[in-house]
């Protein structure tokens, strides 16, 4: 990781600047939240392809479907909680159903969000998206990857929600860096234990990694961008070729990240996965630094699980040496 940090947020409103400058087709359309979600960039440069539908998310979700039906590349931007929540009936009808091209872009996912509180941190989107037909579910976890998947998204046909944060993060990948589509980005290649992440608690995945490292616990961290269609290969081999496995999340750990894990695992592979997130409960009001520690989605969280393989090891060599 380097040293500089950007929120996925700003990464996208400059990645949409640029997408805009090569499709004529996109239009964006937000719901007075451009200073935040930084489509602003695109409103100035784009006036006439920029609609702020004002505080009316399900109305704006319904007319990205109206666009989508003439041709155009809607992206439709607002805060997580008012993406996936209150336009969720009518992402469900309006856009899913008919598998409409739509972009649904939600910034500020997550506890993460921080001193805005419980009614704006949204624990549930991962959860509520996937469940969807037609859906695919994006969570990006750096500048380098979110701008390929502003890009990226753009040559599905059909409905996408791209999830981002409002927390600054550092950069983690190289621009050289290839990404794809349901396929997941193994970074390491430990045996004692994989750490699954997405979005900001890859960071934490490989702070982690690091300091375990310290200790001669060999660790690989996937990088989960694509949370549906999920990366079903990649899960199983680690299965296989680990021998603890460890998910990571800013989200409820019902339905999220480590759900959809879980569901792989029970069908294809069984084996054991700690599932670290939001213990079905609503978050707080904090400083976002916090409210991860607080809820145990940190390097020093995964480093406490990781730290039991240790003990089995010397507890194995003992026993050897007796």
């Amino acid at each position: 990781m380097k040293d500089e940090k950007k929120a996925t947020r700003q990464s996208y409103g400059e990645a949409l600047l640029e997408l805009g400058k090569k499709n004529k087709d996109i239009v964006v359309l937000d719901a007075d939240l451009a200073g935040a979600t930084k489509t602003e960039l695109f409103a100035k440069e784009f006036p006439d392809r920029f609609l702020d539908m004002g505080i009316a998310e399900s109305n704006m979700i319904s007319t990205s479907a109206g666009l989508a039906t003439c041709g155009k590349i809607p992206y439709a931007s607002t805060f997580a909680v008012f993406a996936a929540g209150r336009a969720y009936d009518q992402i469900r009808t309006s856009i899913c159903y008919p598998n409409l091209n739509v972009k649904i872009c939600a910034t500020h996912a997550g506890i993460t969000v921080g001193e805005d509180g419980a009614t704006h941190q949204m624990i549930e989107d991962i959860s509520l998206m996937r469940t969807l037909p037609n859906m695919t579910v994006i969570s990006t976890s750096d500048d380098v990857q979110t701008k390929w998947a502003v890009e990226e998204i753009s040559k599905i046909n059909g409905p996408v929600y791209l999830r981002l944060a409002r927390l600054a993060t550092p950069i983690i990948y190289e621009e050289s860096q290839q990404f794809e589509i349901g396929k997941a980005v193994q970074i390491g290649n430990g045996t004692d234990a994989t750490i699954f992440a997405t979005g900001v608690t890859v960071q934490e995945a490989l702070k982690a990694k690091k300091e375990l490292e310290k200790r001669g616990i060999n660790i690989r961290v996937i990088d989960i961008h694509t949370i549906k269609p999920i990366d079903k290969e990649t899960i199983i081999r680690c299965a296989k070729e680990t021998n603890l496995l460890i998910s990571v999340e800013d989200h409820n750990i019902i339905g999220g990240l480590g759900s959809s894990i879980a569901e792989v695992l029970t069908e294809e592979y069984p084996k054991k996965l700690i599932r670290l997130g939001i213990k079905d409960t609503f978050g707080k009001s904090g400083k976002a630094e916090d409210l991860m520690q607080y809820f145990g989605i940190t390097a020093e969280k995964v480093c406490q699980e990781g730290r039991a393989i240790l003990a089995k090891k010397c507890e194995f060599f003992v026993n050897f040496l007796k």
